[in-house]
């Protein structure tokens, strides 16, 4: 159980210090550990505790059911899955292209996985630098799309003011260090680039109804848990602006179905699923802020904008 003396640390978003204990979740996927998911009463970002380091983490990463960066296409979640994912492969690359109409600039995409999204922008006809930790997933994006991938590490050594957009499909929940990745993006976009990141919301309807079984959580793979607030106050402390949010539908769907596995109840769940699936777009219509998913298109300010 939690102890009520031990001090958090500071929110690494507004760096305030009025943390507080939310509620215990565990690895549902994998190892069944139990962690906690703290919340920042300022700036209302959620994020796990204790964080296992980078050495010590990535046996959570290692099983075959972790389907982001595979192409394991058994199963009826994993079906899903990569159907969905083909089916909104080209609504990305449309959105993206439709931010710069007509222009075919300079992408970046940070956690590239087996590089689908970074080879669908290419034959845009976009020139695309893209990175991923998962050594096994680079080697994949290399045999199936004859795209190099480089290691994420490289990030860190682009040139500034190089990219028109800069992508993160479901990764910025995933880093450590948080403050440097955003940052380093500042400095690399050009001025009015585009930053655009999509990452689970945990004030969504599904995500409510769920609570410390809700799949997005993820824990300890997730190490952060954004709400738009802590996303408008992440955006503002590096001088960008969010211009848009955009819900990714059908994820309500995905995480109901992976949050009723958790619970094992069966194929009662899975209809369930589909409800509260429905249930949590409807209230996103009318608030596009409570969607399961947002992806937010965030634009660097320029200097003559201060």
């Amino acid at each position: 159980m939690q102890n009520p003396n031990k001090q958090f640390s500071p929110c690494p978003i507004c760096n305030k210090e009025d943390i507080g204990f939310l509620m215990h979740s565990k690895d549902y996927s994998l190892t069944q550990d139990d962690f906690q998911i703290i919340q920042c009463t300022h700036c209302t970002l959620k994020y796990t505790d204790p964080v296992p380091s980078k050495e010590e983490i990535g046996p959570y990463y290692d099983f075959p059911a972790y389907i982001s960066h595979t192409d394991d296409n058994t199963g009826l979640i994993n079906k899903l899955y990569h159907s969905v994912r083909n089916y909104t492969l080209s609504q990305k690359t449309n959105w993206v292209q439709s931010l710069f109409t007509g222009y075919k600039g300079q992408l970046l995409e940070v956690g590239a996985g087996t590089g689908a999204f970074a080879h669908a922008m290419t034959k845009k006809g976009w020139t695309v630098t893209a990175l991923e930790p998962d050594a096994a997933s680079r080697e994949r994006a290399l045999a199936t799309y004859q795209i190099n991938i480089a290691p994420i590490e490289e990030l860190f050594t682009l040139t500034e003011n190089k990219f028109d957009v800069i992508t993160l499909w479901h990764v910025l929940e995933h880093v450590h260090d948080l403050n440097d990745y955003i940052r380093t993006f500042y400095k690399i976009l050009k001025p009015n680039g585009r930053l655009i990141i999509a990452v689970p919301n945990y004030t969504s309807y599904d995500a409510q109804f769920y609570k410390k079984y809700w799949a997005a959580y993820d824990v300890p793979r997730h190490l952060y848990h954004f709400s738009p607030t802590a996303m408008e106050y992440l955006a503002k402390k590096y001088t960008m602006q969010i211009l848009t949010m955009h819900p990714m539908w059908f994820d309500s769907f995905y995480v109901s179905l992976l949050s009723e596995r958790y619970k094992k109840t069966g194929l009662f769940g899975m209809l369930r699923a589909v409800i509260i699936g429905c249930l949590s777009n409807i209230v996103a219509v009318k608030n596009n802020r409570r969607a399961s998913s947002i992806v937010y298109e965030i634009k660097k300010i320029a200097k003559d904008q201060f």
